[in-house]
């Protein structure tokens, strides 16, 4: 890979895939094709969901919102990491890279959280069948909503604070597809371990502990089903958290690999690809996971498109 220039004024060259030249026109086809069918696969879900009563439910409310984070999540990384495949040598500043973090981390927040909310709304939903939609009312789901967009965006705070008052002076090579946080700790000559701490922190608040509520949900869940007398309940129990749960392991498995090690055991080369799996593949496959066996929303989706017939 050519070295570039350096003459930046401090600011960043991201370098993205730049490391694998004879593939720079594929990457930039098969990432332009990830982009357009996440983009427009949510942007279904999200208009089907609305246009249809039927599906007026808090499971697809709380599906649409999904939808719309996965769109918001990969439209911060995707178009500026798309214009690094042709303007080579391009210039991010400090500021940009963090907003970009900000964004992203905050964006990766929220979703934790409604995959949480998630969870909570299949166990009323199968624990407390009678009373589901006097618990999960139009009030109650806003408000989680809008809590988990509040959190989000006020938990990421304090890592872009820290962030900005590092001092880059190993390099002003950001070795990533986008100002990812590692990234940008590996260039710092500044002691990380103040942001290494709140890390592991907010992994242990954040994640571990939306994933220990979501372990909980699931096993009275999982006890509730087995208790239903009737095979039909049980398999339609069962198909209506299988979608949410693989959602669950794909984003938590990934970013817990990504992101929950110390800084310096980091290869940026691992972590670009493994940066992939939630930043490219959960976005792109969660439409396809949700709406695969979903009756019911397939035949919104086939209702949808033979009005559009006629």
């Amino acid at each position: 890979m050519e070295k570039p220039n350096l003459s930046m004024n401090g600011d960043f060259l991201v370098v993205g895939f730049s490391d694998l030249p004879q593939l720079q026109i594929l990457l930039f086809l098969v990432f332009l094709l990830v982009y357009l069918f996440t983009f427009l696969g949510n942007f279904l879900i999200m208009i089907t969901i609305c246009s249809n009563p039927h599906l007026h439910t808090p499971m697809y409310f709380f599906l649409s919102y999904l939808s719309f984070l996965d769109i918001s999540y990969t439209t911060v990384i995707f178009p500026k990491m798309l214009c690094y495949f042709f303007m080579k040598g391009i210039q991010v500043s400090l500021t940009e890279c963090l907003l970009q973090l900000y964004f992203f981390m905050s964006i990766g927040s929220i979703e934790f959280l409604l995959l949480t909310v998630m969870a909570y709304d299949r166990y009323v939903a199968i624990c407390n069948p009678f009373n589901y939609m006097s618990i999960m009312n139009n009030a109650v789901c806003m408000r989680l909503a809008v809590g988990s967009w509040g959190v989000g965006f006020i938990n990421t705070i304090p890592h872009i604070v820290l962030i900005s008052r590092l001092s880059f002076c190993k390099s002003h090579i950001v070795n990533h597809f986008f100002c990812d946080m590692t990234a940008l700790l590996k260039v710092s000559c500044t002691d990380t371990v103040i942001i290494d701490t709140l890390n592991y922190i907010n992994g242990v608040v954040m994640v571990f502990l939306s994933f220990i509520l979501i372990i909980i949900s699931y096993s009275k869940i999982t006890s509730s089903i087995l208790k239903m007398k009737s095979k039909v309940g049980q398999h339609k129990a069962f198909s209506t958290c299988a979608s949410h749960l693989t959602v669950v392991m794909l984003y938590y498995g990934s970013v817990l690999f990504t992101y929950m090690r110390p800084t310096s055991t980091y290869s940026m080369s691992d972590s670009k690809i493994s940066s992939l799996a939630y930043v490219a593949m959960t976005p792109l496959c969660n439409p396809i996971i949700y709406t695969l066996k979903n009756t019911e929303f397939k035949n919104a989706l086939l209702k949808r498109k033979a009005q559009h017939i006629i």
